[in-house]
């Protein structure tokens, strides 16, 4: 849950995410699914991205529409999305390196997911992976061409979901969640809160808002609230390196890097290029972006029940603990 007070974000010409959050006793239930055919994905510019980027866009040239141009017999192959593992490992600077049998398994966890939901099928598109589990903290892009293959891991960075034990803070909630501008995102103004902490990150970081979710209190006697869920950057310097522990409120904490990825090349970010495509013009895309064919618009969080933390998600050092700042835990 991102209290907005605790840091500006700019929005203009649109309203900003609600702040804060209503207590309900509705019981808990992972997140429903709106039942939607996939959106039409937008032609991606033609032309190329710069390789000297600012600090908060990717830095490896890429042209899109390249990548998804047709073939001899006018079809696109949608193998070719698997070309940005090699984008992900050069532009994301904060990444996992997960075994292929760790990647297996968690491809099992994301196929059961989303068939617990419908959406056993979901194929041509990227999807977003989450989990929450205390000793892992991470995040993972898959993706597969057909309903017959497996999913396969395009790239993996640490993360931080909610940490229970203070008031206002939720366990991070597990489900299948939706990437819509029904919730329409927005970004950072890179300003401070009272604890002189960037809650949302440097300026121009984009907030994927998730609406509105059934969240456990981990609070008091616990129980179901409503909380806004979303996922974002956080301060670069004092919080993006505690990332692999639950450390926010609710919200799932990313890099600054990994923000720029997702939101140069559009990962989950199908349902706005269709509104894009329809005539409409929307703020918080930018000019440059590069929207992939497969953009998706499915985050899913599940919980591994894992005992103990893997080699390959390690946790913050002690430097960076001992760097963390007061009240840090409060910063969104």
């Amino acid at each position: 849950m991102c209290a907005l007070p605790a840091q500006a974000a700019s929005a203009p010409g649109a309203a900003s995410a609600a702040p804060g959050h209503a207590v309900s006793a509705v019981p808990a239930t992972p997140a429903v699914v709106k039942a939607t055919t996939p959106a039409a994905k937008a032609q991606p510019p033609a032309s190329r991205v710069a390789a000297a980027h600012p600090a908060n866009r990717p830095s490896t040239p890429i042209n899109a529409a390249e990548v998804a141009a047709p073939d001899a017999a006018g079809v696109v192959d949608p193998r070719r999305a698997f070309l940005l593992r090699d984008v992900f490992a050069r532009d994301v600077t904060r990444r996992l390196k997960v075994p292929a049998a760790e990647q297996r398994a968690y491809a099992d966890r994301l196929a059961a997911a989303l068939d617990a939901h419908a959406l056993g099928s979901l194929s041509g598109e990227y999807v977003v992976l989450v989990d929450r589990n205390a000793n892992v903290q991470a995040l993972f892009i898959y993706f597969r061409a057909t309903p017959g293959d497996a999913w396969e891991m395009i790239g993996a960075s640490p993360v931080s979901t909610g940490r229970p034990g203070e008031y206002d803070h939720f366990i991070t909630p597990l489900g299948v969640f939706e990437h819509t501008p029904d919730n329409m995102d927005f970004r950072s103004e890179g300003t401070q809160n009272e604890n002189h902490i960037r809650g949302y990150g440097k300026r121009d970081m984009r907030i994927f808002d998730l609406g509105w979710a059934q969240g456990e209190r981990g609070w008091g006697k616990g129980g179901i609230s409503q909380m806004r869920f979303q996922m974002h950057a956080t301060d670069p310097e004092r919080l993006e390196p505690l990332l692999g522990i639950r450390h926010s409120k609710g919200c799932v904490r990313i890099p600054a890097s990994l923000n720029a990825f997702l939101d140069h090349y559009g990962i989950l970010d199908a349902e706005y290029a269709a509104l894009v495509d329809s005539g409409k013009s929307l703020w918080v895309l930018k000019s440059d972006r590069q929207i992939m064919p497969w953009a998706g618009r499915f985050i899913v969080v599940v919980d591994s029940q894992r005992k103990g933390r893997p080699a390959w998600s390690p946790a913050p050092g002690a430097s960076a603990r001992a760097k963390m700042p007061a009240h840090a835990d409060t910063a969104d």
